[in-house]
């Protein structure tokens, strides 16, 4: 748990180191800062100079409810809220014909400006009469003229045509000219303060100007359930913003008036008109009720009505007689027809209305009676008999032809009866027929005399509302500009310059540390390798070939290389021979070869005996800084040469460093990494141990070359060179590599040019070129 906490702080330690690191980094820079807000304060000072001043004005209008007249409530009105669709309203007050009238009214196709040393701004009205000659509908393209107070005279020049025309005595109308206006001296205003102004004069065709201006004009709605509208309207005159604003009111509301007074007058021009029609529509119902009834035979529904069903009932009680005859006489017929029917006797008075029919029955029947008696006494063959019979058989086809006589003439009665019924019954049948369209009829007249009656009502009311029409708004305030302009806003100006000040700088450094890959300082060391130690930091100095070479010396240089030399110490092992410390690098020019001279000359500083040798031995600097020969004999021989003596072979490049000895590198060979593992040069290093303290090796860069590696392991610390802004990061990664894999023993690095804050711009290659010819 413990552990746990103290990864946690160690991590947050970290981090706030890291922070702190940045923060540094970036105030290194802070001359850039201070000059990027300085220059921003200044462009926004001469912005807000220079920037024509924007002034808004704002107005607020109620629009009233237009709806009269008795309506159901409805869910606006039960809820109170209003039904009124503002975004209507918003749409006829920026409407193409409503601006179109207030820039017609308010003379807008005309724009006038202030000319100044640096600004031109556009002011309400200039300081003299100007008398538009010219009617809107007329001016087509847009024109602009220049007109300059003289200490006499006006000049004024047509900036389309460069044509120039001088009015003496500030009067226009004494000069010939083909101006679009003319101009005059106010009587109220001293001309004398305004000599040597210059004023523009624009003209506009009414079309672009009233689009520019329905554009413009802003309209919205103060809060989701209310009936106010808010107008804004922007320019750099606060005089005209409210000429506008008051003007648009104006018309909107009067175009409303219009529309309600247009309806009234309407109104009552249909309505005379269709009292005229009604007049004649009612006149026409009533002469068409009186033919109907003329043609038709109506006196009235009633009675026709009860006339023609009396009728009808006769008509049918006679046809029920007819019917019930002509049944009988069937019977009596049918009776007549049936087997033996001359034995028996025929029904009497069964009801049949005919005389003789009646009569034969009765013959008939006393007949039968008389034979029957006749038959009783005599028998049926007496003659008496036999002529009863015939006279039987006689009545009987009487009768027979009696029925079908009565039935034919009851037949011809029925139908005559039954088509007067049918006249009886179509005649009622017809009356519902006539009373509809009676009913109809009258029904015209009630509502034509009801239309009548309502137009008449609607006619009075919009007399009145003709008479007294209401507004259509309520002004709530009428245009008020604000006291200070909208565009440009100081405070916002000042603050965002400010901001950028910081920004653009901070921008720019920060985009310069992004795309430079070098590295800086202990910091990026310590992020890239953790792992090796770092023994020392080394200021840049103008020139690397100064070199400690006063023992006394007490400059920065000398006591970084002191603390260097001290630092090393405390890595070296514990050994009763002479210590060997190389110094190499990754790269060509990150100064090892400096730094292996200087940190020899402070352990010399200090009574030590020091050897410096030269084991670049393809490209060796250190000759350079002693001003000796580049091919004097010195390790190179010794390494090929058996016999040669490399004491023999010592330099004393320092007059006030007796213990400080150094071995150049010689010839540059052919084949360096033969000459260095052949085992000499493992002989050099132990003699020298024997006879030194500090053995100083300075070495070929690591990053191609393999010298350094081959003979690493005589080394008893290597120190490891990074140059600040010169060394790349992904570098270390190799250094990194080398000192975990053991390839080179006890590395430390050593940070050189340490306090640059910027890259110089050296150049270098990741190749390390280096000749393998021999220079004689």
């Amino acid at each position: 748990m413990s552990q746990l906490q103290d990864s946690r702080s160690q991590h947050d330690g970290d981090q706030g180191e890291a922070i702190k690191g940045e923060i540094r980094k970036y105030l290194g820079y802070w001359y850039w800062f201070a000059l990027g807000v300085v220059l921003a304060l200044v462009a926004a000072f001469i912005y807000l100079r220079y920037t024509p001043k924007v002034y808004t004005t704002k107005a607020k209008i109620k629009i009233l409810n237009k709806t009269k007249g008795l309506e159901l409530p409805s869910a606006a009105f039960v809820f109170n809220r209003s039904n009124i669709n503002l975004e209507n309203e918003i749409e006829i007050i920026k409407s193409y014909r409503i601006v179109e009238d207030v820039v017609d009214k308010l003379d807008l196709t005309m724009q006038f400006f202030e000319e100044g040393n640096v600004l031109t701004t556009e002011i309400g009205d200039v300081p003299f009469q100007l008398l538009k000659t010219v009617s809107n509908d007329s001016i087509f393209t847009s024109s602009s003229y220049a007109i300059e107070v003289l200490p006499k005279a006006f000049k004024v020049t047509a900036l389309d045509s460069n044509q120039v025309i001088e009015f003496p005595d500030f009067e226009s109308t004494n000069t010939s000219h083909n101006l679009p206006f003319e101009l005059s001296k106010s009587q109220f205003i001293d001309l004398n303060k305004y000599v040597g102004k210059v004023y523009i004069v624009q003209l506009h065709p009414l079309s672009s100007v009233t689009r520019g201006l329905k554009s413009a004009v802003e309209v919205s709605i103060l809060g989701q359930a209310s009936d106010l509208l808010e107008l804004n309207f922007k320019s750099q005159s606060k005089t005209k913003n409210e000429r506008i604003l008051n003007t648009l009111i104006e018309v909107f509301n009067q175009d409303g008036i219009n529309d309600r007074q247009d309806i009234s007058r309407r109104t009552i021009d249909f309505i005379d008109e269709r009292f005229g029609k009604l007049a004649k529509e009612l006149d026409s119902i009533e002469s068409g009720i009186k033919t109907y009834k003329q043609d038709n035979d109506i006196i009235t529904l009633e009675t026709d009505a009860e006339l023609g069903l009396s009728q009808r009932t006769l008509a049918e009680q006679e046809l029920f007689d007819i019917e019930q005859q002509l049944m009988l006489a069937g019977l009596l017929k049918e009776t007549l027809s049936q087997p033996n029917s001359t034995s028996d006797l025929l029904p009497a008075n069964i009801g049949l209305s005919s005389t003789s029919i009646n009569g034969l029955v009765d013959n008939y029947n006393a007949l039968v009676l008389q034979r029957d008696n006749l038959i009783t006494s005599a028998g049926e063959n007496n003659p008496n008999v036999m002529v009863l019979n015939a006279q039987i058989s006689d009545v009987r086809a009487n009768i027979f032809a009696s029925i079908e006589s009565y039935s034919k003439q009851l037949k011809a009665s029925k139908s005559q009866i039954r088509r007067k019924n049918q006249k009886f019954a179509s005649k009622v049948y017809s009356l519902p027929a006539k009373e509809k369209i009676i009913t109809d009829i009258t029904r015209q007249r009630e509502i034509k005399q009801s239309l009548y009656l309502f137009l008449l009502q609607k006619r009075e009311e919009a007399a009145i509302n003709l008479a007294i029409t209401e507004p259509s708004i309520k002004v709530v305030e009428y245009a008020l500009s604000q006291g200070a302009p909208i565009s440009p806003n100081t405070k916002s100006t000042y603050l965002i310059a400010m901001l950028g000040g910081l920004v653009v700088p901070f921008g720019i450094i920060y985009l310069l540390f992004l795309l430079d890959t070098k590295i800086k300082g202990r910091e990026d060391i310590v992020r890239l390798n953790s792992k090796v130690p770092i023994v020392g930091e080394l200021p840049k100095v103008k020139s690397e070939h100064l070199v400690f070479s006063d023992p006394e010396d007490n400059s920065n240089q000398s006591e970084a290389f002191r603390i260097l030399s001290s630092n090393v110490n405390y890595i070296l092992p514990v050994s009763n021979t002479g210590k060997v410390i190389y110094c190499t690098s990754t790269i060509k020019g990150e100064g090892k070869t400096y730094v292996s001279l200087n940190l020899s000359l402070a352990l010399s500083s200090i009574n030590k005996k020091v050897l410096l040798i030269g084991a670049d031995l393809r490209n060796p600097q250190i000759h350079t800084h002693i001003d000796q020969d580049k091919h004097k004999p010195g390790l190179s021989n010794y390494l090929h040469d058996i016999n040669f003596d490399w004491k023999e072979s010592l330099i004393k490049g320092f007059e006030k460093h007796p213990n400080h000895s150094i071995l150049l590198s010689g010839d540059i060979p052919p084949n360096p990494a033969q000459l260095l593992t052949n085992g000499r040069f493992t002989k050099l290093i132990e003699e020298a141990k024997e006879e030194y303290d500090y053995i100083i090796v300075d070495t070929a860069p690591t990053i191609l070359v393999t010298d350094t590696m081959l003979i690493s392991q005589l080394a008893d610390a290597t120190v490891y060179l990074a140059r600040a802004n010169y060394t790349e990061k992904n570098l270390l990664n190799y250094s990194k590599d080398l000192a975990e894999t053991g390839k080179l023993k006890n590395v430390a690095y050593v940070i050189n040019s340490v306090g640059a804050s910027k890259s110089y711009g050296y150049g270098y290659n990741y190749g390390y070129n280096y000749g393998y010819g021999i220079k004689k």
